[in-house]
Formats: C-alpha cells, structure tokens, sequence
C-alpha cells in the first residue's frame, strides 16, 4: 500500500471510513487523558474527521497530519476557517486559530514541527497502516511526540474474512508496539453492530496509554 491509494480513495470520493459525526468513543473516553483546556492534541492521518472540531469546541489546540490536501481543504471550510498556507520542506502547512495541519507523508514530520504534544488521538492511523507499516509508524509516533499519552480507537477481526483498510490490529499487537513507552489500559471493546462493513464479525477497543 502507497500514498497513490489514498489520493485515489480521496479523488474518486471512496472515504466510508469518514464519520459525519464526532467519534461516540472518543466523547466518551477523551477525558481519560485528563488534560487541561488548551492542551495540545496530535491526530495522526485525520483526514477531514468531525473529531476535530469536537476537540477545538472542548478547549484543545489540534496539530495533525494528513496525505490528502483535498481532506485537509475540506476540514477547513468545514470550520469556517480560512487558513495561512506555507511550505515547510516536502510538506504544507495549513494554519488557523488553535489548529495547525501538515499535509504529507507522516514520516516526513519531526519533533519540531508539531511540539509540544500533550496527547495523541488516533483512530484512522494505526488501522489504516499494513503490518510492515504499523512497526514503523508506531516507533516514529513515539519519538516525534516524546511519548505523549494516546487514546486509541482500533478493530480486531479475522483479517482472512476481509483485507484492510481498516485492518485488524489486536491486544498482543498494541502491546508489542507501546509496552515499552507506556502503561496501557483497555477501557472498552464493543462488538461493530452489522460486522465491519458488513463483512466480517469484529470489535472496536478503546485503548489508553499513559506514562
């Protein structure tokens, strides 16, 4: 899987994997990291996600990364927001009042683009990512952040039943890539009304890291 699969995805329109409405498991969950208003909060691979404006009306700064800048325009003018747009080596800078986007390649982004990171968000980044790609983006996630605390939001399910994207990341597979750097907590598993996409019987987890 490359960034041409994703364009695509965007171009064509083909993003089921978009919620219309703030995700029910992060309102439920997000206070968990026990953060203060105006802290800092890092979504990876987000799209144009309705989580984002449900942070900026709970009080948080949002800094994210996407690959599709036909997303990252839409989040904007879904805020209302018209932003400041600058290049910062191979990637661009979309500004506005509490929200700072980068579009490209995550593993393009460092440390000193996006900190401080208080907390990392990530529903759509670990679960869009193949297993070779997974062992990569977590290692990278923990040193651009310096470890800041997650709320993570990913499926389990028989992954010979249905291909990824979302793809099944499991218990054993999120401590293999976190235990090192944080404590972690499974706060919710839910079975996905329907299966996943109709497909394949699965769960949705709720993860929580801290240090």
């Amino acid at each position: 899987m490359d960034a041409s699969f994703w364009h695509q995805r965007w171009e064509l329109g083909e993003i089921a994997f978009h919620e219309g409405e703030a995700n029910s498991l992060l309102v439920k969950h997000f206070g968990l990291l026990n953060l203060a208003k105006g802290s800092r909060v890092f979504v990876p691979l987000c799209g144009k996600t309705q989580d984002i404006p449900w942070l900026l009306t709970q009080g948080y700064e949002v800094v994210g990364v996407e690959l599709s800048e036909i997303a990252v325009k839409e989040l904007f003018a879904s805020l209302g927001i018209v932003p400041a747009i600058s290049n910062v080596g191979s990637l661009i800078h979309y500004q506005g009042r509490n929200i700072d986007i980068f579009v490209g390649d995550i593993f393009d982004v460092t440390t000193g683009l996006i900190q401080p990171v208080d907390a990392i968000y990530d529903r759509a980044a670990l679960v869009a990512l193949p297993e070779d790609m997974r062992n990569q983006y977590t290692a990278h996630l923990i040193n651009i952040t310096m470890a800041a605390p997650q709320l993570i939001i990913c499926f389990e399910y028989d992954q010979s039943v249905m291909p990824g994207p979302p793809f099944s990341v499991n218990a054993e597979e999120v401590m293999r890539h976190y235990e090192s750097a944080y404590s972690w907590s499974l706060v919710e598993s839910r079975e996905v009304a329907g299966g996943l996409k109709g497909k394949a019987d699965a769960s949705e987890m709720v993860w929580v890291l801290t240090n």
